[in-house]
Parts: structure tokens; sequence; C-alpha cells
């Protein structure tokens, strides 16, 4: 075979493989017409509305049942948008594709591989967000810590989780963190979370004095959950003596207040008493 019966036959492969994938193209791809592109976009907008009165009224909802329960509410709102993310996907790929099996394979390969390469980090965050919602590291309504950012979950998207900071400063952070990062969470789903509150004392204070008046603070306040431990620990400094005071307050929501009234109460106690506090040259050394 000689070099130009070669590059004819070359040629015509060529062409063959061509129109076997314009073909293959045209089989998923349906007809676009006016009122294909008027129904992706009423279906685009009817996602859009239902998730925003979805977010309103599951917070709602969860405001107005009993408190045990709200964030379990809270935490159900992930499971919801993903349904509603899920089904207006899948509507408007059966509006614009022939979603036959083969197709479907098809689609999602080309799909997946094109994710891969042209947003690789984005793709990363929603697996992330997805594996997140079963294995369930953070939900919303959880005190969370992720890397130098804390704060309470408030919104769990495809892509992101948003916490609200002590300074009510609202943080996005992608959810393929997870890959990444550590993270702490406070309290996990529960309704309470441990506060612990630090104090300092010079060395010759009355230890007894001190950790009975911080027990009875902690046990006297609006905010405890007496049902759960408080517990007073102790460790000795070169500049002085460290105490912290660990107790749950009854709403994880409550930390600060909680945190504020019990800093203020064992104030007016220390000074009743006259305990001293470590010197400004002390703890300098």
């Amino acid at each position: 075979m000689n070099i130009q019966t070669r590059i004819y036959f070359l040629a015509q492969s060529g062409a063959t493989t061509a129109n076997s994938t314009a073909e293959a193209a045209q089989d998923i791809v349906s007809k676009i017409t006016t009122g294909k592109i008027a129904q992706a976009i009423f279906i685009v907008l009817s996602a859009y509305l239902t998730l925003k009165i979805l977010d309103k009224l599951v917070i709602w909802l969860s405001e107005k049942i009993a408190k045990e329960w709200r964030l379990r509410v809270k935490q159900f709102l992930p499971f919801l948008r993903m349904f509603v993310l899920t089904t207006a996907t899948i509507i408007l790929m059966n509006l614009f594709l022939n979603l036959s099996p083969e197709n479907i394979l098809a689609v999602t390969g080309t799909t997946a591989v094109a994710l891969g390469f042209a947003f690789k980090d984005y793709a990363s965050s929603i697996i992330a967000g997805i594996v997140g919602l079963f294995e369930s590291p953070y939900g919303v309504g959880d005190r969370i810590k992720i890397g130098e950012h804390y704060g309470e979950v408030v919104s769990y998207g495809l892509r992101s989780v948003r916490i609200k900071t002590p300074d009510d400063n609202i943080i996005t952070i992608p959810h393929n963190k997870i890959w990444t990062e550590a993270i702490s969470n406070s309290n996990t789903g529960a309704l309470e979370a441990q506060v612990i509150t630090e104090f300092y004392f010079a060395h010759d204070i009355d230890t007894n004095l001190v950790r009975k008046i911080l027990y009875r603070v902690a046990q006297t306040s609006k905010y405890t959950a007496l049902k759960l431990p408080i517990v007073v620990v102790m460790e000795e400094k070169p500049w002085g003596s460290s105490f912290k005071l660990k107790s749950y307050p009854l709403d994880a929501r409550d930390e600060f207040a909680y945190k504020t009234d019990l800093t203020a109460r064992a104030k007016q106690a220390f000074a009743k008493h006259k305990l001293a506090y470590p010197r400004i040259f002390d703890i300098e050394a």
C-alpha cells in the first residue's frame, strides 16, 4: 500500500469518526427551542424561590417549636436544599437532553471530566459537602472552629458553610476544608456546649475558697444546665495560679452572655474576699 492510499484511508477514518461523534452529540442534545429556554428559566427561578422559602420556613419553625428540637429541625435544612437542587438539575437535563441509559452515562462521564479539570476546587467542595451531610462534622446550629475562625453554623450550602462569629461577622468557608483542616465542634447537634471561663490569681490565695466561689457562681447562674457537670480545675504558672471553670449553658447560643455573667458575679465575690490577682511585673517576668 503506497503513501497516497494510506493517507486516503486515514482521511476516511477521520471523517467517519467525526460523523459518528456529531451523530452521538445529536442523539444526546435535543432540539433547543424558545419554549424550552423559557421553561428552563422558570425552573431555575422556581428552584431559587423554593430554596429561599425553605430557608425562612425552617428557621421560623425551629424558633417556634420546643427548644430541644431547634437544632434537629435546622440540621434537616441541608438535605431539603440538596433535594431541591438535585430535582431541578434532573428536570433541566431531561428538558435539553435525551436521557436514555447510554446518554446518561455519556453525559455524566463528560461532565465529571470537565468539572475535574476546569473546576477542580469547586467540584471538591461540592463532593465534600455531600460527604459532610452523612459524616456530619458540623451542622446548622453547631458551634465550630475551622482554622482560626470560630462561630455558629447559620447556613449549610452545596459548596460552603457559613458561620456567624462572636463579632456578628458572617464567614463563608468551602466544604473542602474538611479534607485538610481539623474541625472542632463544641456541641455536635446538642443544645448545650461546654463553656470554659478562666480566672487568674496570685500564688498565695486560698485555693479552696476560690474553687468554692467558682462552683457556687456556676451553680446559681440562670444560664447553667444543672444536669451537666460543673468542674473547676487549677494549674500553677510562673506568674500565679490559673483556674478554669468548666460548665454548660442551657442553650449554646448563650455562650458569651453566660461567660459574661459568670465573670461578673465571680469578680464580685473575689472582691468581697479580697483575693489578690497576679501583679503586672510577675506576668512580665
